[in-house]
């Protein structure tokens, strides 16, 4: 059974819980309880009378429970946050939300998950929630050819995508892509040997968004922030790379995680956020150096002033 270490070392921790802010008899919300190592300094910090709700999706995480009368743990995806929370009473109640947006090392160190190209014998899948959901296995054997090019431009922002696409599909026409080293077998002639580990990084987060659907999960769960939260209380969010980074910006400066052209033309008229950071706050090089993939770890911190 892994420990909340070796599942995930959570990343800028101190940062997290002074950005919250937390009083003894408050209500907070960890939605990526993941190894649950923020939701434990949460709760390290909760009088009798404080209560933390944290979401997962993972089955696996529910190992990392640890049971406590002011803990409820909500084994569904944060895309329902506004849901569950009017379920248990909190909506418009909750002092503070901490979204830590990173894959979990424990996804990325199980084989048997596939998230990672490192190994070559685990099947595709990249499913968070291993009990429902398309896999990457299906994506790759069965999406149009333009729709895979789209995605893996879209989600790994990757300038031969038309190519990989073309790629992928020339080889599934002979016998199906099943496991990692059929996959990389077809894309490695095509990433640069300088770039490979960058560029195959590009392409497994592109299956892993689409398989996921993690942008269309992260826009339902910003909008629902404002439904859960109080007055006044904040929103802790942990970016791990562009896309995300991008949307929770956006919707921190429009209130509108829609990022349709109609929807930034015709935005909320009054600010619901006040940055309490006016740039974004970023790991040490002391935490790197522990933990290296915290180095793309972008921390936003706001508060609800609509």
């Amino acid at each position: 059974m892994p420990t909340d270490q070796t599942y995930h070392i959570p990343v800028m921790l101190s940062e997290c819980i002074e950005a919250m802010c937390i009083d003894p008899e408050g209500c907070y919300v960890d939605v990526t309880f993941g190894g649950g190592g923020h939701s434990a300094a949460i709760l390290s910090h909760l009088g009798e009378g404080g209560r933390l709700y944290s979401f997962d999706q993972d089955p696996d995480a529910m190992a990392n429970i640890r049971p406590s009368e002011q803990f409820t743990f909500v084994a569904a995806n944060f895309r329902h946050l506004a849901r569950f929370m009017d379920y248990y009473g909190e909506l418009g109640a909750v002092d503070a939300i901490l979204a830590d947006l990173g894959v979990s090392s424990h996804h990325f160190d199980d084989a048997s998950r596939g998230f990672s190209f490192r190994d070559e014998a685990p099947l595709l899948d990249m499913r968070m929630n291993t009990r429902s959901g398309i896999s990457a296995r299906e994506v790759i054997n069965t999406y149009e050819e333009e729709r895979l090019a789209n995605l893996l431009y879209e989600y790994g922002e990757l300038r031969q995508s038309r190519q990989i696409a073309r790629r992928i599909c020339e080889a599934r026409s002979a016998r199906e892509l099943c496991t990692i080293g059929d996959l990389l077998a077809v894309v490695r002639p095509l990433v640069h040997p300088k770039q490979e580990k960058k560029e195959l990084s590009c392409i497994f987060q592109a299956l892993r968004i689409e398989v996921n659907d993690e942008l269309g999960a992260l826009r339902e769960m910003l909008e629902a922030t404002r439904l859960v939260l109080r007055p006044g209380g904040l929103l802790v969010v942990m970016t791990y790379h562009s896309l995300e980074d991008r949307l929770v910006k956006n919707f921190l400066r429009s209130g509108r995680a829609d990022t349709s052209p109609e929807a930034q033309i015709y935005g909320r008229e009054t600010p619901l956020w006040q940055m309490v950071s006016r740039k974004p706050i970023t790991p040490s090089a002391e935490e790197v150096a522990h933990n290296p993939r915290a180095r793309s770890a972008k921390l936003r911190i706001a508060r609800l002033i609509g």
